[in-house]
């Protein structure tokens, strides 16, 4: 089988299963933890990065991927068959992943053609983008409607989040340690959002309860939604709600 093939990076945060099924190919990341780097996925799972993050004093580090490394998958696919790549990168806002990407594109462009998406998101807002990219090329378009399936899903993507612990905000410098204790005192739990390409503070709701409702609340004011899809930590109470979802 040929065709269009897609390609993302390791931010994508699309479970391995699915991305087999689609026959993405992923360029991972690089997760460093003070003085030691680790390729995620590679040489890190998600299980392993929570269990490091809980007993790290500051916070992970990430670096983008070379531009070798995207090269050289995009030189595999094309031994391979394919006749084109789209390849659907983490924020240009976040990371310098997208910059990699274009310059690998640009050194196969005499081999294979080659298009970049910068998807304005992170985790599976990204990862939807990506799938639609994938069910595109699934469906045997051509290259242009592969990219227009990405990007016509850009705008169309929202992603919120609430963090149970103001510790990590604390740890990174987005709040002082007074204000980290007062927080959590009150029980405060924040609301993220990625909007235009970054991350930024959606709110704040008290208990944890009452930040999961807000979530729910704020899928239902989107009205008739295609998907909807679930990231999370280490969350003790992810059935919980899910069930909330319905």
């Amino acid at each position: 089988m040929t065709g269009i093939r897609i390609v993302t990076d390791s931010a994508c945060d699309v479970p391995d299963d699915v991305l087999a099924e689609h026959r993405i190919g992923v360029v991972p990341l690089t997760i460093r933890f003070g003085d030691e780097d680790l390729i995620d996925r590679e040489e890190l799972s998600p299980a392993e990065f929570w269990q490091r993050c809980e007993t790290f004093a500051g916070l992970p580090e990430t670096a983008a991927p070379s531009a070798g490394r995207f090269e050289e998958l995009f030189r595999r696919l094309a031994s391979e068959g394919a006749e084109g790549i789209v390849c659907v990168c983490i924020s240009a806002e976040l990371s310098a992943t997208a910059q990699s990407a274009g310059i690998a594109a640009q050194s196969v462009a005499d081999t294979i053609p080659v298009r970049v998406i910068d998807s304005r998101f992170v985790s599976l807002g990204q990862g939807l983008i990506v799938l639609a990219a994938a069910e595109a090329a699934g469906l045997g378009k051509g290259l242009d409607d592969v990219v227009a399936a990405a990007e016509d899903a850009i705008p169309r993507t929202r992603v919120f989040a609430t963090l149970d612990t103001l510790e990590n905000l604390r740890k990174g410098g987005r709040i002082g340690a007074a204000k980290a204790m007062i927080g959590s005192l009150l029980s405060f739990k924040p609301i993220i959002a990625v909007e235009d390409g970054v991350v930024a503070e959606a709110g704040r709701q008290r208990t944890r309860a009452r930040s999961l409702r807000h979530l729910v609340d704020k899928v239902a004011e989107h009205g008739e939604v295609e998907n909807v899809t679930v990231v999370h930590g280490q969350a003790a109470d992810l059935e919980q709600f899910l069930d909330m979802l319905g």
